[in-house]
């Protein structure tokens, strides 16, 4: 049976330094057939580059999805459409540039694949993720045998609600976006493999991935301060899920999680 390792948001170049490096020998471990990442903060944090994909995709990544930092990234914009293997989210402006789903296909299989949105505390201007969702998968319903969903989402309840108004109808609904791995993987009961954060790919000695004195000195005053990246506990995390074939639906789903063992590299 296909299965499908997504990893969560990759921070930033330790984030990305380190999926590239492991990948090759934990899909080999996993036996994944579709590696998908979230790539929209590989880029110093914020963003991503036409660069930074062509690296993530050469490193074994299939799919990159992105989030509400899409267009961080200057230039960006002129890019994304000359990048095959990226897609942006599904549920922004029409005008916007950039491909709405990816179809990835392995051995005579198709796993069609998007992201939306989330409208609750999301800056970024989106249609509605349940009425997109809907409308995507009526167009993929030919053109794949299953289809993945990213819902990369601030609020944990716009993601169950996705979850489950999406159970049956696509193999996965996985959140990215707050970066802290959730421990509700699960499997719903019509079949779609669910959890509401992924995680990240990135340093977890951090607040969701940037230098922990300076963010903290903000909550603390107010002041505008940068936030590096920061580099310490580099884990690459994420989630395998098993793919029935017949049905296009999931047949289990487990949270992967490898961390970084100081003056030893990584560990699973």
């Amino acid at each position: 049976m296909p299965k499908i390792l997504f990893l969560g948001d990759i921070v930033g170049r330790p984030g990305r330094t380190c999926v590239i490096e492991r990948l090759p020998a934990l899909r080999e471990a996993l036996r994944a057939d579709f590696v998908i990442a979230n790539g929209e903060n590989a880029a110093g944090g914020s963003g991503i580059t036409g660069k930074i994909v062509q690296e993530l995709l050469g490193a074994g990544v299939d799919g990159i999805t992105l989030g509400d930092h899409v267009w961080d990234q200057k230039n960006f914009e002129n890019e994304i459409d000359q990048l095959e293997g990226v897609c942006r989210p599904a549920n922004l402006p029409e005008q916007n540039p950039g491909r709405t789903h990816l179809i990835l296909e392995k051995d005579g299989f198709r796993l069609g694949l998007f992201t939306v949105l989330g409208r609750n505390y999301i800056g970024l201007k989106a249609g509605c993720p349940f009425e997109r969702a809907d409308k995507k998968l009526l167009e993929l319903a030919g053109d794949c045998d299953a289809c993945f969903v990213e819902a990369h989402m601030e609020a944990t309840s716009e993601k169950v609600a996705l979850g489950w108004y999406l159970d049956g109808r696509a193999v996965a609904v996985i959140g990215t976006h707050t970066h802290i791995p959730t421990a509700d993987a699960r499997v719903l009961p019509q079949g779609t493999a669910y959890l509401s954060d992924a995680g990240m790919c990135g340093p977890y000695a951090s607040v969701i991935g940037r230098d922990v004195e300076q963010v903290v000195a903000t909550f603390l005053d107010g002041m505008k301060r940068r936030f590096p990246v920061a580099r310490e506990d580099v884990r690459i995390s994420g989630c395998l899920i098993e793919i029935d074939a017949s049905t296009g639906l999931s047949l289990g789903v487990e949270r992967i999680e490898i961390a970084e063992e100081k003056d030893k590299g990584l560990n699973g």
